[in-house]
């Protein structure tokens, strides 16, 4: 079949596996240029197959020569139509890791559930002894409790007040005011079920429990803090209290990891293209100006870009971790640079339909989200026919 993108509301429904593929070996080239490092080499990273957490397995094998386990949970490609590019990715990573002869093993299944953290427990038992490093990356807008079986729906919104900003539709450049109602305190608490610490801790007690943490064990969970102007929805809203849950679960698991002089860190990082990103109201215009401003300034970073700086020269470089003051890693630190967020806000007094196309990267953003589903990648011929089962490499 041929596939094209479809969007709707906002969001890509459909994404190209060969084109998918692409990305993936973009971002294991850019990572093979930067040489090898002295990192972690058995690894478990749970969300592998986008964004941070794909990017963090990329970084892990193909940097310092990791072994790695894989978990996501996505939709597979079939005759009637294609996969999610999170299935793609996946399969790309294990090819090209197979290729250059890296243990690589990718489970596609629920990741809050007791079995699927059995089922992982066993494969690291069998294949790897112990792990070095768990990367939790998990980006699910619903969970189910796995002991109560009852299901959580996250909700982005601010709490206390409904909060009235500016926007634009990425896709359709079109400008505008938009108000989101505020949180009821059940919708928080389930914000905190999905995006908080909770699971990040029972799959840590889950690899304890089987012996499979190493001497010196790492877990790292990544977060966002952002600037003054997305502070209502985002680090004051639902999914602010959910990340708060999720940098207090960090400093309870390093206590509980002292036995094995273990350590949990949460890394701050910067705003990017999502799908979230997408659909959230002034989010997007946020990371259109953002991306403009660090574009001009030459220090923008992709998802690639930035896990590769956070593994060189944070997490492994041989010295001690440097932390903010609450213990946070923080990656977010070219985008929180005061004389960006000051440009940021003098530009945001200005913006409207007239001038949005000429604060905001509304192109970039465009092409990244297109990228994501594997569209727009150079080389790739999106008027070919291609079976949505295979790659295609």
């Amino acid at each position: 079949m041929i596939i094209q993108p479809k969007i709707r509301s906002n969001i890509c429904i459909t994404s190209h596996p060969l084109g998918c593929a692409r990305e993936v070996e973009r971002q294991i080239e850019y990572v093979k240029s930067k040489g090898s490092f002295s990192g972690p080499k058995r690894v478990l990273v749970v969300g592998a197959s986008t964004g941070y957490g794909l990017a963090s397995r990329i970084v892990c094998a193909f940097g310092s020569g990791a072994a790695t386990l894989g978990i996501s949970y996505e939709k597979e490609g079939s005759a009637k139509g294609p996969g999610t590019a999170g299935w793609y990715n996946t399969l790309a990573f294990d090819h090209f890791a197979h290729q250059a002869g890296l243990v690589s093993h990718s489970i596609n299944a629920d990741a809050f559930s007791n079995d699927t953290k059995a089922q992982a427990a066993q494969w690291i038992k069998e294949n790897l002894g112990q792990i070095d490093l768990m990367v939790y990356s998990l980006a699910s807008p619903v969970r189910t409790d796995p002991n109560t079986g009852v299901l959580y729906r996250s909700a982005l919104k601010p709490r206390g007040a409904d909060f009235t900003a500016k926007s634009v539709d990425p896709f359709t450049g079109v400008f505008s005011e938009n108000t989101i109602p505020a949180s009821s305190p059940e919708e928080e608490e389930a914000t905190v079920k999905v995006m908080g610490g909770e699971d990040w801790e029972l799959w840590v007690q889950a690899l304890r429990e089987h012996g499979l943490l190493a001497e010196g064990f790492l877990t790292v969970a990544y977060s966002y803090i952002g600037p003054e102007v997305t502070q209502a929805i985002y680090r004051n809203g639902t999914i602010g209290k959910a990340k708060e849950h999720l940098e207090a679960t960090a400093h309870g698991l390093t206590e509980k990891l002292a036995d094995v002089k273990g350590r949990a860190l949460v890394s701050v990082n910067k705003a990017l293209v999502t799908r979230a990103s997408a659909v959230i109201p002034v989010v997007s215009l946020y990371v259109s100006v953002l991306y403009k401003i660090m574009k001009q300034r030459g220090n923008h970073e992709t998802c690639i870009e930035q896990m590769d700086r956070l593994f060189r020269t944070r997490l492994y470089s041989g010295g001690p971790i440097p932390t903010d003051e609450h213990g946070l890693v923080r990656m977010d630190d070219w985008e929180m640079d005061p004389s960006i967020q000051a440009e940021i806000k003098k530009v945001w007094d200005k913006i409207g339909p007239e001038t949005v196309n000429e604060y905001a990267d509304l192109e970039g953003f465009r092409k990244e989200f297109l990228q994501m589903h594997g569209f727009d990648v150079p080389g790739v011929d999106y008027n070919a026919e291609v079976d949505p089962e295979r790659l295609g490499l």
